[in-house]
C-alpha cells in the first residue's frame, strides 16, 4: 500500500507523502551523493509545506539542511542520513494498518517531516537544521552543532522516540580499534614458530569485558573482529573494534585510560591502540528545564504525560548539552526497531506529535 492509496486519514496524507519520498531516497552516510540527493529532496518538500526552500550548505563536506534563523534561539536538531545501504532494506516502503515501514522511517526521516509540519505558521528565531552525517559520529558536522547549540536557548532534537517518551538521559560513547601484530608460522608443522594474534586478542578481549561497571551503566563492547589468513597459517594479525559507553563521564575516562594502557600478554606480541572519547553523556541535568515545559504543554493539550526515559544510545543531543544548551532529545517519531530489519513508525502519532512539537516551540518563542 502506498500513501496515495490512503485517504481516510485526513490531514495526514501529505506528511505520509513526504516520509514516504524521503525513505525512497535512500540515504547511507558514507554515500555522499545519495545524502546530496535526499538535502535536495528536503528542500522542495520544505517549500511545499513552509512556502520557503530551505538553504543547503556545505559544511565541510557535507551537506547540510537549514531551514530559518541563521542565529536560532530554538534550535531543532534533526538528520537525514540513515544506516542502511542502499538496495539493502526489502521492501523500500510499506504501510499495513498502522504501521509504517522502510529504511530510516524510524531513525529518523518520519521525525524530520514531524518538524517540518510543526514549524507552519510559526514566526521567530528558530531554525531546522539536517545533518548527513549523524549516523557515522558527526564528525564533519560536530562544530556547527556546538556553535548553535551555544547560541540557542533550547534545543529540540528529533530523533525517535522510546515508546512514545522523550529522552533525557544519553549514555557518551568511546570507540577505539586495537591491532595485534604477531608472527605468522604453520599451524599444523611448527605453530610454536609463530605468535598467534588471535589467542593474544582473546587475552585483552577478558581484560576489556573486565572494564564494565553496572553502576553507571558502563559497557564495553567488542564488536567486529578480523583475524588470520589462512586454516593452516597462526595469524600473524587481529584487529577489533570496540564500543565502550556509559552514563558517567568519569568512567569513560577510566575506560579510556585503562584500554590504552592495555600491555601484550604473549612474548613478542606487539598491540597498537587507537581511538578514544567522542560523544559525552546527555545529563538529566541538562534536560529537566525543557523536559517540565514539554509536559506543561503536553496537559495543556490534553495529552497524556509524554513520560522520559534514559537510554544507552548516543545522538547529536550530546553534543549540544556539552556547549551548554537545554537539550530534549527523543521528540521524533513513535515506532521501534532503529537499524533493525523491523523498523517501523506508527502511523496513529505522526500528526499528534508534530501539532504537540508546534505547540511546544511556541512556548519556547515566548
Amino acid at each position: 500500500m502506498t500513501s496515495e492509496n490512503i485517504d481516510q486519514y485526513g490531514r495526514i496524507a501529505p506528511m505520509l507523502a513526504a516520509i514516504e519520498a524521503l525513505v525512497k531516497c535512500e540515504s547511507p552516510s558514507e554515500d555522499i551523493d545519495a545524502c546530496r540527493s535526499v538535502v535536495a529532496l528536503a528542500s522542495d518538500i520544505a517549500t511545499r509545506v513552509l512556502g520557503t526552500p530551505a538553504q543547503i550548505k556545505e559544511i565541510e563536506g557535507r551537506p547540510v539542511f537549514w531551514w530559518g534563523s541563521e542565529r536560532p534561539k530554538v534550535l531543532v536538531l534533526a538528520h537525514l542520513d540513515t544506516v542502511w545501504p542502499i538496495g539493502s532494506y526489502s521492501p523500500l516502503w510499506s504501510v499495513e494498518g498502522d504501521v509504517v515501514r522502510g529504511p530510516g522511517v524510524f531513525d529518523m526521516k518520519a521525525g524530520f517531516v514531524q518538524a517540518l509540519y510543526a514549524l507552519k505558521g510559526i514566526a521567530g528565531e528558530v531554525a531546522l537544521v539536517a545533518t548527513t552525517d549523524e549516523e557515522i559520529g558527526s564528525h564533519k558536522s560536530l562544530a556547527l552543532i556546538k556553535e548553535l547549540s551555544a547560541g540557542a536557548d533550547a534545543v529540540l532534537v528529533l530523533e525517535a522516540s522510546l515508546d512514545g517518551k522523550v529522552k533525557t538521559g544519553r549514555k557518551g560513547t568511546s570507540m577505539y580499534q586495537i591491532s595485534v601484530h604477531g608472527k605468522a608460522s604453520h599451524a599444523g608443522l611448527e605453530p610454536e614458530k609463530g605468535i598467534n594474534a588471535t589467542t593474544e586478542m582473546a587475552h585483552l578481549i577478558l581484560a576489556l569485558a573486565a572494564l564494565e561497571n553496572k553502576e553507571h551503566g558502563t559497557t564495553v563492547v567488542p564488536t567486529i573482529m578480523r583475524s588470520g589468513t589462512t586454516n593452516n597459517t597462526v595469524p600473524d594479525l587481529a584487529v577489533l573494534e570496540i564500543d565502550a559507553r556509559s552514563f558517567s563521564h568519569d568512567d569513560l575516562v577510566r575506560v579510556d585510560e585503562a584500554i590504552k594502557n592495555l600491555k601484550e600478554t604473549l612474548p613478542g606480541a606487539r598491540i597498537e591502540i587507537s581511538g578514544g572519547l567522542h560523544r559525552p553523556p546527555l545529563q538529566p541535568s541538562s534536560t529537566a528545564e525543557l523536559y517540565a515545559i514539554a509536559e506543561k504543554v503536553a496537559a495543556e493539550l490534553g495529552m497524556p504525560p509524554l513520560g522520559s526515559a534514559e537510554v544507552g544510545g548516543a545522538s547529536d543531543g550530546n553534543f549540544a548539552a556539552v556547549a551548554g544548551a537545554r537539550v530534549l532529545d527523543g521528540l521524533g517519531a513513535v515506532g521501534g526497531g532503529a537499524h533493525a530489519a523491523n523498523e517501523w513508525v506508527s502511523l496513529s502519532s505522526i500528526e499528534s506529535r508534530s501539532a504537540f512539537l508546534h505547540s511546544f516551540i511556541k512556548e519556547l518563542l515566548v
